[in-house]
C-alpha cells in the first residue's frame, strides 16, 4: 500500500515539507512555460524566420500535448508510481529545454515544444497526486493554498521574467535563454526530488493500461482543442464542426469505459468519480473559472503594450498587484477552507467577478494619464478574489477522492482547466481583435470588450458555486465505494 499522510511520523515532517517545495517548483516551471514564451515570440519569430503556422504550433502545440497527456499520465502515476512518473517528466522537461533553446530552425523548435508539453502533462497530475498522498485535513488545505499561490505567480510572472531575460541577453537571441533558464532549476529539483519524495510502494500489481480509452479520450480532447487554438487571431477561421466530432469521440469514450468496467476491466477513468458531487461541481467551477482567469493577462498585456506602448517589462509590472494579491489570498484561503468550505469559493468568485467587471469598465472609460495606477485598485480586488477561488476549489474538489485515484482525478480536473483556458483565450482574443477591427484601432473599446468575457466566465463559476452551496448536502458512500472497487 502507498504510504499515507497518517503514516508519516513527526520526524518526517521536515522531509514532507521539502517534498512539497519540490512539487511546487515543478508545478511552477510547467505553468510558467505557458506565459513566458508569449513574450519571447517576436524574438523567436525574427531569429528563426517563423511562419504564422510555426508560431501557432510553437505556442498552441505545447498546450495541446499538455492537455492530451494529463489523464493517461495520471492513471500511469496511480498504477506505476507517482514519484517515478514525476522524475521522468522532470527529466524530459530539462531535455526539451535544451532542445528548444538550441533549436536551429522552426521544425526543431516545434518538435521541442510538442515534447515539452508531454513532459508538463506527465508532471502535473503527479504534483497534485503527491500532495493528496502526503497531506490530509487542514494540512492539505494549506498545501493546496501554496499551490494556488504558485498557479497565480506562474501565470503572471511569466511576462515580467521574459521581459527581464530579453533585456539582459538581447532581443535577437534572448529567447533561447527563456528555455535555458529552466534547465539548471529542473536538474536541481530532480536531484532533491529523488531524495525527499515519498517512495512508490504498492501492495498490488499494476493493472493493464486502457490504451483504447486513452486513444478515444485523446481524440476527443484533440478535436475540441484544435478549433479553440485556431481562434486566437484577428482573422481566424476555426473549424467549429470539430466540436461535434470531439463530442462524438467523448461519447464513445464514455461507452467504452462503462463497457470495460462492467466486464471487470480497469478503465482509464473510473466514471464513478463523476458521481462524487464535490468533485464534479469543483471540476465544473475550475473549467469555467480558468477560462476567464488565464485570458485576463492576454488582453491586459496587449492593451498595455500595443495600445499604450508600454515595454514588455512595464506591462508586466503594471499587473504585479494582481499577482501579489492572488498569491496572498490563495495562501489564506488554503488555511481557512477546511472551516469555511464552499463559502470561500462563492465569496472569492463573486469578488473576482466584481473586480474584473471594474477593470473592464475602467480600462474602457479611462483615457487619461497613469492608466496603470488607475487600474491598480480593481486589479487588486480581482486578484484577491481569484486567489481565494484557486486553492479553495482545488482542495474541496479532491476532498472526497481516494488516494488510489488521486492521479487520474487530477488529470481529469486539469484537462478541464486546459480546455477552459483554450476556450477563454479564444473568446477574449476574438472579441479584442474584432473590436479593434471595427473601431479602427480603438484599444480602449477593445480592452473593455475583451475583458468582458473573463468577467462573464468567472461569473459563471460564481453561479455554479452558489447553486451548489444553496443545495442541501447529501453525503453518500460514493467515494468509499470507489476506493473499494478500485482496490479489487
Amino acid at each position: 500500500m502507498e504510504k499515507t499522510a497518517e503514516e508519516f511520523s513527526e520526524n518526517t515532517q521536515p522531509r514532507r515539507q521539502h517534498a512539497l517545495v519540490i512539487c511546487l517548483v515543478a508545478g511552477f516551471m510547467t505553468l510558467l512555460d505557458v506565459s513566458i514564451v508569449n513574450i519571447a515570440l517576436p524574438s523567436m519569430e525574427r531569429s528563426l524566420h517563423l511562419s504564422p503556422a510555426d508560431v501557432s504550433w510553437a505556442v498552441a502545440g505545447y498546450a495541446l500535448t499538455f492537455g492530451l497527456t494529463l489523464v493517461p499520465a495520471g492513471r500511469l502515476g496511480d498504477e506505476y508510481g507517482r514519484r517515478k512518473l514525476f522524475l521522468i517528466g522532470l527529466s524530459l522537461f530539462a531535455i526539451t529545454g535544451v532542445l528548444c533553446g538550441a533549436a536551429p530552425n522552426a521544425t526543431v523548435l516545434v518538435i521541442g515544444r510538442l515534447c515539452r508539453g508531454v513532459a508538463a502533462g506527465l508532471l502535473a497530475p503527479q504534483v497534485i497526486g503527491l500532495m493528496q498522498q502526503m497531506y490530509t485535513g487542514p494540512r492539505r488545505g494549506k498545501a493546496f493554498g501554496y499551490y494556488g499561490a504558485t498557479v497565480g505567480l506562474s501565470t503572471a510572472i511569466g511576462p515580467m521574467l521574459g521581459g527581464v531575460i530579453l533585456q539582459a541577453f538581447g532581443v535577437a537571441e534572448g529567447w533561447r535563454y527563456v528555455f535555458y533558464l529552466s534547465v539548471p532549476i529542473v536538474l536541481i529539483t530532480i536531484a532533491f526530488g529523488y531524495r525527499v519524495l515519498p517512495a512508490d510502494q504498492r501492495g498490488r500489481e499494476p493493472h493493464r493500461v486502457d490504451y483504447v480509452g486513452a486513444l478515444l479520450l485523446g481524440l476527443g480532447v484533440l478535436t475540441i482543442m484544435l478549433p479553440l487554438m485556431q481562434a486566437t487571431g484577428a482573422k481566424a477561421h476555426p473549424r467549429l464542426w470539430l466540436f461535434a466530432v470531439g463530442a462524438a469521440w467523448l461519447v464513445l469514450f464514455r461507452f467504452w469505459e462503462r463497457r470495460l468496467d462492467s466486464r471487470g476491466g480497469y478503465p482509464l477513468v473510473n466514471l464513478k468519480l463523476l458521481r462524487v458531487r464535490s468533485y464534479l461541481v469543483g471540476a465544473m467551477i475550475a473549467a469555467a473559472f480558468y477560462s476567464g482567469f488565464t485570458s485576463i493577462f492576454l488582453v491586459i498585456t496587449m492593451f498595455f503594450q500595443q495600445g499604450l506602448k508600454y515595454s514588455a517589462l512595464d506591462a508586466a509590472l503594471s499587473t504585479l498587484i494582481f499577482t501579489v494579491a492572488s498569491a496572498g489570498s490563495a495562501i489564506i484561503s488554503g488555511r481557512i477552507v477546511h472551516r469555511t468550505g464552499r463559502r470561500t469559493v462563492v465569496i472569492g468568485s463573486a469578488v473576482a467577478t466584481l473586480g474584473l467587471t471594474a477593470v473592464a469598465l475602467v480600462a474602457h472609460g479611462w483615457t487619461g494619464p497613469d492608466t496603470a495606477l488607475v487600474l491598480a485598485p480593481p486589479l487588486l480586488v480581482a486578484g484577491c478574489g481569484c486567489g481565494f477561488v484557486i486553492s479553495a476549489n482545488q482542495t474541496l474538489t479532491l476532498h472526497e477522492i481516494t488516494r488510489a485515484n488521486a492521479g487520474v482525478a487530477a488529470g481529469v480536473y486539469e484537462t478541464g482547466q486546459r480546455i477552459g483556458t483554450a476556450l477563454g483565450t479564444a473568446l477574449a482574443s476574438a472579441l479584442f481583435f474584432g473590436a479593434l477591427a471595427q473601431t479602427h484601432g480603438n484599444y480602449h473599446v477593445a480592452v473593455g470588450l475583451g475583458l468582458a468575457s473573463p468577467a462573464v466566465l468567472v461569473g459563471l463559476a460564481f453561479l455554479i458555486s452558489l447553486v451548489d452551496f444553496l443545495r442541501p448536502v447529501r453525503r453518500s458512500a460514493t467515494a468509499v465505494n470507489i476506493e473499494v472497487e478500485v482496490a479489487r
